[in-house]
């Protein structure tokens, strides 16, 4: 029976590959995504939640056993795990989709379930570390949905977490107001915000390294899972193009102009 404030923490990381940040998002032909043929990465919230896995071991390295990345995607998405790998993480597990598989976020909370589920006796997770939203699609519900299923406490938009022995964990939230400190328990779900840690480049030999570490490679129905969509994409569209500003002479001038727009 696992106790309820465990000595030794496994810590599992969900990671995505997503679009680059950097990348000028277009519409694809179809009309109903977006065009999908170019430089992808490492979601960059995941990329924090990697970095702060990594940073709490080196706090507390008697503490943190082991650091797993997870990765659901097609098989170009080992780069993103080999890319956690690199980081400093221990093992991958890779859960292989179609090239052009969409994936809901429902879809993956239960993917994950499955994963922490599987894992028995001293190589059961603990902790989940996982980024806030993707930046590709934005819904940013995975880490509250995992919490759901798995009945586990969470600890969302975080930009502090400390990890204490006996399982204690303190969460710093970014709200609107301010910020909120949280305290719970293993087991635990972690969602990173921005602000938590600035991640650290990957080093050649680190990298070198990365290409040795284990990835277990799965199917969904090697886990009981069903992928297909609960929703359809009817249309996606390019917001309308900014029209051009122009100067007034004087402050009468700027309200005739604001009576003609009719927002006065």
């Amino acid at each position: 029976m696992r106790p309820s404030l465990p000595s030794l923490v496994n810590i599992l990381v969900p990671v995505k590959r997503s679009i680059d940040y950097a990348v000028k998002i277009r519409v694809a032909s179809d009309g109903k995504g977006v065009d999908t043929t170019v430089k992808h990465s490492m979601n960059p919230f995941d990329e924090i939640a990697v970095e702060e896995a990594i940073r709490l071991r080196e706090k507390n390295p008697k503490l943190v056993t082991s650091i797993t990345a997870l990765s659901i995607g097609p098989p170009k998405a080992v780069d993103t795990i080999r890319t956690a790998l690199a980081m400093g993480a221990d093992a991958g597990i890779h859960i292989t989709t179609p090239e052009s598989a969409v994936v809901e976020p429902i879809s993956v909370a239960n993917a994950i379930k499955k994963i922490i589920e599987r894992a028995e006796g001293k190589d059961k997770f603990d902790l989940v570390i996982m980024g806030k939203q993707a930046i590709d699609d934005d819904s940013g519900s995975t880490g509250g949905m995992l919490a759901g299923l798995l009945g586990w406490g969470q600890g969302t938009f975080a930009s502090k977490v400390a990890i204490e022995e006996g399982g204690k964990i303190e969460v710093t939230r970014e709200i609107d107001g301010g910020l909120e400190k949280v305290e719970g328990k293993l087991p635990l779900i972690v969602t990173t915000d921005l602000r938590l840690n600035e991640p650290r480049y990957a080093s050649l030999p680190n990298i070198m390294k990365a290409k040795k570490k284990k990835i277990e490679s799965l199917k969904p129905e090697d886990l009981g899972l069903d992928f297909t969509p609960r929703f359809e994409t009817i249309s996606v569209s390019e917001p309308p193009k900014r029209q051009g500003g122009g100067k007034v002479e004087s402050v009468d001038e700027l309200v005739a102009k604001m009576k003609e727009a009719g927002v006065l």
